[in-house]
């Protein structure tokens, strides 16, 4: 018997459908000389700091750095059921080898590896690699499996990642949050991924707005604009000497343009047009994504490539043949793919770009919730705009002179719509449609036919007043950008990750800085809370750098080459880590005191005037020789089912009464509207009283 282990269980029940291993067990799946069963993602981890000795349950200075001799693994508490059934299976006398079908990468590596060393397993080991879960490259995958160990390097550097992530991670977390009193998560790509959010919200705060002004000539229905002009009296005698001087085109360009069709979807581009069109957060996109791909709708979608291996000519052929008469915007269009434009096999490393599958031949699109039919319809677009032919056009660009200045008319006149044809239809066909972007618009018009040396007298002239804008917040789908990009160009360009995270983590950081109250959502935007700002004021500039996942890519590139030594990029990360708690042993009080929460008066005290605050059982004068307390669970307000809430507690501490709907009578059973009156604060208790409404 064959045991495959998958990552997932809807991944598993998958794989054994193709396998023929149909009789359903408690916790795997059986028949035709195979077992199938998963994982639940990461069943196995590395342990907490606390399990390397009491010393390390409590947060101190004085315990750090935490530097594991020998590294302790743990099984994930809610997941010990799945273990405990892998571990037998492992064990089981009729089991030959084990097959690694976890997702084919670095991560699926290491969950596999994890679990298969800690049950003690010593069986032979095959890996499955595949980027589609259709049954015919299920097949395919398990007729050529390769030997487990040819993935040792891959493993070693997924280790690596790990440890080094845990040693930094752990150490700078307790490091700063026992200086200041408050935990402060830091990490590898979080904190450089914070620090982009608070130099954009810097550079929003610092900026000071300009005005400027463009002198406008009105030339045979055209509009030709000065360079910009800072001073409103220089752009007003401008237009009073043109209006009395003659225009002369000096030069006129033409020029053929074309823009290439965009590119198919790896997962961070897939994250940022779905935020620009559908308003979805990367992980909402990842979560979609994946369910599609488990349902076999989509092709695997962590992937960091956006393009196809070159023997998919003909599934890509029959994937566009079918989307052309399954989506509403390509309706009567006569559409012949260019697909060499999407086939390079040299581009593909794990695993090839996002599209849609042949599934959709036996699929509904409206029986889909409308999430997941915006995604897969969305890949879809994408698949077909990308083998589009180019969108191209003529620009036009015409240079006058008049009163000694350039002035500049631009035109544009479109020769073949080409890709952007079906870009348009599909946004048309948007439930909501999206605000078109400043670079997409095509708001250029056909400039006039004009000529050089023509001449224009005494030229209608306008002064526009306009002001520089600030930097524009981060949205999702910019910061995902800017963590693709952070440090590339100090990356070895054979690196398996570029930038902050991976595709199918960068999701998970910006929540994480969300949970963790550094960042928070208004609307669309992402901006950084005080926390925040102040987390990246207090850190040193190796933490919050993407130099550091630069170098640390490169070298885990080399151990998954089989080119570097493990060992050695250890010591290097553990000498990092006795360094950084060498250089941070103390801090001023004032420091220190930097995260200590804003609390939020409610009001005076009516007893010494002194502000009024929230704790977790009562409202308190802060005043400590003043014993004004209001109670949470004061009987009077129990009495009357009532949540005495800080707004109940503001409006009596500001007018000594407050109006609360449907006050129970103990008395008599029923609900009535009255006033709460803040009765008597002068003795041990405050004292309350009702006021009912005066009858009319």
């Amino acid at each position: 018997m064959k045991l495959v282990i998958a990552e997932k269980p809807s991944v598993a029940q998958t794989i054994a459908a193709v396998l023929g291993a149909k009789e359903k067990k408690d916790g795997f799946l059986t028949g035709s000389g195979y077992i199938v069963s998963w994982c639940v993602g990461h069943l196995v981890g590395l342990s907490e700091a606390a399990a390397y000795g009491e010393q390390y349950k409590k947060w101190s200075y004085d315990s750090l750095p935490i530097l594991p001799q020998e590294w302790k693994y743990t099984v994930a508490s809610d997941k010990e059921k799945q273990f405990k059934t892998l571990k037998e299976l492992m064990h089981r006398a009729d089991v030959s080898e084990v097959v690694n079908a976890c997702d084919a990468g670095r991560e699926g590596e290491l969950i596999f590896r994890f679990v298969y060393e800690m049950a003690g397993c010593k069986k032979p080991m095959c890996r499955l690699w595949i980027s589609s879960m259709e049954d015919s490259a299920i097949k395919e995958g398990f007729s050529r499996l390769k030997n487990g160990e040819e993935y040792d390097a891959l493993f070693a550097s997924a280790l690596c990642r790990a440890k080094a992530d845990w040693l930094i991670g752990i150490n700078a977390t307790r490091l700063f949050s026992v200086l200041y009193n408050h935990t402060l998560n830091v990490g590898r790509v979080q904190t450089p991924t914070l620090k982009m959010l608070v130099d954009r919200d810097a550079a929003i705060t610092t900026f000071k707005k300009e005005k400027y002004y463009h002198v406008r000539l009105a030339l045979s229905g055209a509009e030709a604009a000065s360079e910009r002009i800072s001073d409103k009296a220089e752009a007003d005698a401008l237009k009073t000497t043109c209006e009395a001087s003659r225009a002369v085109c000096t030069s006129l360009m033409k020029e053929k343009k074309t823009a290439a069709p965009p590119k198919l979807f790896d997962l961070t581009s897939l994250q940022r047009e779905a935020n620009r069109l559908f308003g979805y957060t990367a992980k909402q996109t990842l979560d979609l994504a994946q369910a599609l791909y488990e349902k076999r709708l989509l092709t695997y979608p962590r992937t960091d490539s956006s393009y196809l291996t070159d023997d998919m000519g003909n599934t890509v052929a029959g994937i566009i043949k079918l989307l052309c008469g399954k989506c509403s915007f390509m309706a009567g269009k006569d559409f012949t793919p260019e697909l060499g434009k999407v086939l390079n096999s040299k581009k593909v490393s794990d695993h090839h770009a996002i599209i849609p599958t042949m599934e959709l031949a036996k699929t509904d699109l409206a029986a889909l919730p409308e999430s997941e039919r915006n995604i897969l319809t969305l890949a879809g677009a994408r698949l077909l705009m990308a083998t589009a032919a180019p969108h191209t056009f003529e620009a036009v660009t015409a240079v006058f002179e008049c009163a000694g200045q350039s002035f500049t008319a631009r035109g544009k006149t479109i020769l073949c719509e080409g890709w952007k044809e079906i870009d348009r239809k599909y946004r048309a066909a948007l439930k909501n449609k999206p605000e078109t972007d400043d670079a997409d618009s095509d708001t250029e018009k056909t400039l006039p036919p004009f000529t050089e040396g023509q001449t224009f007298e005494n030229p209608a002239t306008t002064v526009t007043e306009h002001d520089t804008t600030p930097p524009k917040p981060h949205n999702e789908a910019s910061l995902l950008s800017a963590m693709e990009r952070a440090g590339s160009e100090d990356t070895d360009p054979d690196a398996e990750r570029k930038g902050l995270g991976t595709p199918a983590t960068r999701a998970a950081v910006i929540e994480k800085l969300v949970k963790g109250g550094f960042v928070e959502r208004k609307g669309k935007q992402l901006l950084p809370t005080k926390d925040g700002i102040n987390l990246v004021c207090v850190l040193p500039d190796t933490l919050t750098s993407p130099q550091l996942t630069a170098e640390w890519e490169n070298n885990l590139t080399q151990i998954a080459k089989g080119k570097a030594d493990p060992a050695a990029f250890m010591e290097g990360i553990e000498d990092m880590a006795r360094e950084l708690v060498k250089t941070y042993p103390f801090l001023s009080d004032d420091k220190a005191q930097m995260f200590k929460p804003e609390r939020e008066a409610l009001g005076s005290c009516p007893r010494c005037g002194s502000p009024v605050y929230e704790g977790k059982k009562n409202y308190y004068c802060s005043n400590k020789e003043c014993i004004f307390t209001m109670w949470k669970n004061d009987r009077f307000f129990e009495e009357r089912k009532v949540t005495f809430t800080p707004k109940i507690a503001a409006a009596l501490l500001k007018s000594g009464k407050v109006n609360v709907k449907k006050l129970y009578s103990p008395k008599t059973g029923k609900t009535y509207d009255g006033t709460i009156v803040l009765a008597d604060t002068g003795g041990k208790y405050v004292n309350y009283r009702i006021e009912l409404p005066k009858k009319k």
